[in-house]
């Protein structure tokens, strides 16, 4: 069995196709426009908040560090001698506020010089002793202070004298305690939003400083957390991950120095604004839909209503009936044309058959 559409669908069909394909494609480019445009603009902030606090904490490092190197080159503290390095050693508290105990250690790692004049300790297991015997320029570690018993930094750098050949060899290690308070401040102020903050693990995943005063003051273990196992080797990393039950966007960035600078932010918050623009996207997009199907609708019928009425005509004017008024006639378009043109031959095709009636037919 044949199928057949009617004139109204198929131009209802066709004005919904030539209205809706480019109105669809117009808002779709729109929204991937306004949706990379939000992303970007959520990338930038949470790039530039880490950026920044990575500079802090490398600027304040840097120079605990350039502290410890100048004062690690002075005679009186190459000559490893307790009574000539203590008076140095009590001036760099007094020059560094933040500084609790500044002390140095021999290469076996018994304490020498101490500027709290406390007696010496073996400091040969700290891990900050050890990196530097192990070459490195620097050492460090968060523990929690015997002195303040409060998080605090361990720094440590290499004491060089030079041999009777000319090589540099290293005579030992100083070190200085500091208070990561004000650092922690510093860090843990930076808000972005209601749920953005930013945190800072060392080497070994450990919290250096946490808008979280439990993790902060127990130097909690994060070396398990998402954002320290997925950090970059070097530079920054976007990541997302699942954080005590909320979907969260970070930015992991590497100090210069080896630790983590964690910059986070709930997912939802981030991207509310890509939601918001979506959700309104679609309602308009609905709406728009709607009244363009209405209109379309409507105009359709206008156009089919007519054709339709006018195919009726023709064929009651087939059979013989007489068709008295045809309203299309007063149109001045196409249809009106057409239906002027009906109705001259149904006028004609009733005036033929009265002059059959009557006998005056042709070969009468």
């Amino acid at each position: 069995m044949k199928v057949t559409i009617s004139i109204f669908y198929k131009i209802l069909a066709a004005m919904l196709l030539v209205a809706l394909v480019p109105l669809s494609t117009i808002w779709y480019v729109d929204y991937r426009t306004a949706n990379n445009y939000t992303t970007t603009a959520i990338q930038q902030q949470l790039a530039e908040l880490s950026d920044r606090t990575v500079t802090q904490v490398n600027d304040w490092v840097g120079m605990n560090l350039k502290a410890l190197n100048q004062n690690a080159a002075l005679a009186d503290m190459v000559s490893m001698d307790a009574k000539r390095q203590n008076p140095i050693l009590r001036s760099i508290l007094n020059e560094y506020r933040w500084s609790y105990l500044a002390f140095t250690i021999g290469p076996h790692g018994m304490n020498i010089g101490r500027s709290d004049d406390k007696e010496p300790i073996d400091y040969a297991d700290r891990i900050y002793f050890k990196q530097v015997m192990e070459g490195k320029p620097m050492g460090s570690q968060v523990v929690i202070s015997k002195t303040t018993n409060k998080p605090a930094l361990i720094l440590s750098a290499p004491i060089y004298f030079t041999d009777s050949s000319g090589a540099r060899q290293v005579a030992g290690v100083i070190a200085m305690g500091s208070s990561i308070a004000e650092l922690s401040e510093r860090i843990t102020t930076l808000r972005i939003g209601k749920t953005g903050f930013v945190f800072l693990l060392d080497e070994n995943g450990k919290v250096v400083a946490h808008q979280k005063e439990e993790y902060a003051n127990t130097s909690a273990d994060f070396s398990k957390h998402p954002a320290f196992t997925g950090r970059p080797a070097s530079g920054r990393k976007e990541l997302v991950y699942d954080d005590t039950g909320r979907k969260v966007i970070a930015y992991a960035q590497t100090t210069a120095h080896g630790w983590t600078m964690v910059t986070q932010q709930d997912y939802d918050e981030a991207y509310a604004p890509v939601q918001s623009a979506t959700l309104r996207g679609v309602v308009i997009l609905a709406v728009t839909i709607v009244l363009v199907t209405l209109v379309a609708y409507l105009v359709s019928k206008m156009l089919s209503d007519p054709i339709r009425n006018l195919t009726r005509i023709a064929d009651e004017i087939s059979r013989g009936r007489v068709v008295t008024k045809i309203n299309e006639v007063q149109r001045g378009d196409e249809i009106g044309r057409l239906a002027g043109a009906i109705d001259r031959m149904g006028t004609s095709i009733h005036l033929a058959m009265e002059r059959l009636r009557s006998g005056n037919g042709p070969g009468s």
